[in-house]
């Protein structure tokens, strides 16, 4: 089976200006899909920026998954093939999203709402994400979305792994101070799973908050394929063979060091990590 070319957009977004940030958006497609890649990732809140200082103003910003930018993007996406997955905030009646959205030739494939919120930016006025971690086809591969701060949680990643994921794609906002996060998380969420890991961050700064870029293309054996430096906008690519990301069984050495991380599993020893983190549980100790 022939590999898949993918292109991750290290940009800056402009707070507020989701027209300015469609044009840019709109442009680096037609750039990524004239380099040949079918997929194309954008960074959290890539339409409408992020440092918003209460609901009302991040309202200003959001749009309906069916609204006007992403029907942009579907046009565009139609005239070149591509697929394109790009952070938004989603306003769905009077409620807030920060949301991904995946558009194709035919318009609106999948959205994602975050469900992992921290302390931080617009995450301290929207609403938790309310769908579970799902997994869609585009472009030939099953991509499992989520963002940012979802990627702190490796179930997140496990979830969709085992929903059959090729690629975990990650659009991000890490600010400065999470620079061991950028550097070491697509990593080790790629090892862990056997999967390809797309962490697309931005670049620029928003009210005091500098982006510090750093993204990267990561794929099941934690080798590093593209990766961003700290300021400047990019557009990385990199080859994804489905097939590396379907084929669990590693082989070291036949007969004598193979591993599964899936199949290996032990489910029945995993209960606390599925209990709410208010819920008590016994401590248990041993001695040798």
């Amino acid at each position: 089976m022939e590999t898949v070319r993918v292109a991750a957009v290290q940009m800056d977004v402009k707070l507020g200006d989701r027209e300015g940030n469609l044009g840019a958006i709109l442009d680096r497609i037609d750039r990524a899909a004239e380099a040949g890649a079918r997929l194309v990732v954008f960074p959290e809140c890539a339409l409408s920026g992020y440092v918003f200082e209460s609901r009302a103003e991040a309202m200003t910003a959001a749009e309906a998954i069916d609204g006007p930018s992403l029907g942009a993007m579907a046009a565009r996406c139609a005239e070149r093939g591509v697929f394109a997955v790009v952070g938004m905030l989603e306003r769905d009646g009077d409620r807030l999203f920060n949301a991904c959205a995946l558009v194709g030739p035919e318009g609106v494939v999948a959205s994602y709402r975050k469900i992992h919120l921290p302390h931080l930016g617009v995450d301290r006025f929207v609403d938790p994400g309310d769908r579970p971690f799902g997994v869609v086809e585009a472009a030939g591969l099953r991509l499992g979305m989520h963002i940012c701060y979802d990627g702190s949680f490796p179930e997140s990643g496990r979830v969709m792994t085992l929903l059959g994921a090729d690629v975990l794609v990650l659009p991000t906002n890490w600010p400065t101070r999470a620079e061991p996060t950028a550097e070491h998380f697509p990593i080790v969420r790629a090892m862990e799973n056997a999967v390809f890991v797309m962490a697309v961050n931005r670049v620029g700064s928003e009210r005091g908050f500098p982006f510090i870029g750093r993204s990267a293309i990561v794929d099941p054996n934690g080798q590093v394929l593209a990766r961003g430096d700290g300021q400047c906008e990019q557009i990385l690519m990199a080859e994804i063979d489905q097939a590396q990301a379907r084929t669990k069984r590693i082989v070291r050495v036949p007969g004598l060091h193979e591993i599964d991380r899936i199949a290996d599993r032990r489910p029945e020893y995993y209960g606390a990590i599925a209990a709410r983190a208010d819920q008590k549980h016994e401590v248990i100790s041993s001695r040798d």
